[in-house]
């Protein structure tokens, strides 16, 4: 699991919820999850993708449509996850395919 937590607070309650399942163990799957964060999206998700687990960057508070841009970070990021038989989601939709709107 890696997701910045110094956030967790501003996070919506489901996403609160949901990453607290995971580390408490209360899941859907019982089994207890840590989080290991670096700070850098390529080695947080090149981590992701060699030990298995989830990546997030969830919108919050202060920015509610994320923090992620599409063109050069969360679609070129999904590409890579799905290539490794993994998937990319906003929680509700897929991030390949979401048409961009605007270049940032």
């Amino acid at each position: 699991m890696c997701f910045n937590e110094a956030n967790y607070k501003k996070w919506d309650k489901p996403m609160q919820v949901v990453v607290k399942g995971w580390r408490n163990g209360t899941g859907q799957s019982g089994k207890q999850f840590s989080s290991r964060y670096i700070g850098s999206m390529v080695a947080d998700v090149h981590r992701t993708l060699l030990y298995g687990g989830v990546f997030g960057y969830p919108a919050d508070s202060m920015n509610v449509n994320g923090k992620l841009h599409l063109l050069n970070e969360g679609g070129p990021m999904a590409f890579l996850v799905a290539q490794a038989g993994g998937s990319a989601t906003t929680g509700t939709l897929s991030v390949m395919g979401i048409l961009p709107e605007v270049v940032h």
